[in-house]
């Protein structure tokens, strides 16, 4: 398994570098071929104000998702995207699936398994969704667009009650929590770092309770 993770760390550094590479090229040569920079100025200071939003969740995301998506499945789902509406919940179901416990080699191995066909899949139906997108968007009906906004929230809510069935108190706590966090009257980017901070301590109290009880 170590030869497995040292692979992954060489091939989703050098997959991830190819990946941003590619991503500046079009920008690139827009601005320095093309001859349409905005100007350096312009770009930094868009860079600050979106960053003074999301940054923090560059820093949480990894955390967050490694415990459950393991070393490769970490660099495959940051590569394909989607990873809180597609590639988490792959996971969850392959493993339940399957049978194995999320952080151990045998779920590491089978939610990358899981995010690689879930990616596969995705791209598969992307493609012509894509080419054909306005025109799907002129065939649907309103009343089924409408839907739409709830799905993410509807994704999100499966998930946790596929892990909150195995740990019943978390789930309980972690709704809790996210309740009250989001009620409260703090800035938008700390509220996903104080569910996490908070549900993090209380799961380690108990965790130290229950061994202390054995």
């Amino acid at each position: 398994m170590n030869e497995f993770r040292a692979a992954s760390h060489r091939w989703g550094r050098i997959t991830i570098g190819l990946g941003i590479l590619i991503s500046l090229a079009m920008p690139l040569y827009i601005s320095f071929v093309m001859g349409y920079h905005p100007g350096f100025s312009l770009i930094i200071n868009s860079f600050l104000a979106y960053a003074a939003v999301v940054a923090i969740v560059w820093f949480l995301e990894p955390i967050m998702y490694f415990p459950v998506l393991g070393v490769s499945g970490t660099y495959v789902a940051f590569f394909t995207g989607n990873i809180s509406n597609m590639c988490l919940p792959a996971v969850a179901s392959c493993q339940e699936a399957v049978g194995v416990e999320p952080g151990t080699d045998k779920g590491e191995i089978v939610g990358t398994l899981g995010i690689s066909a879930a990616s596969l899949v995705n791209k598969i139906i992307l493609i012509p969704v894509i080419l054909a997108g306005l025109w799907l968007l002129t065939v649907i009906p309103e009343s089924v667009q409408e839907v739409f906004p709830y799905v993410l929230p509807a994704i999100f809510g499966a998930v946790l009650a596929q892990f909150a069935g195995k740990y019943p108190i978390y789930g309980v706590l972690a709704l809790i929590i996210g309740i009250l966090v989001n009620m409260a009257p703090i800035p938008l980017f700390t509220k996903n770092v104080l569910c996490i901070v908070l549900l993090v301590c209380i799961m380690l109290a108990a965790g130290k309770l229950k061994s202390k009880k054995a």
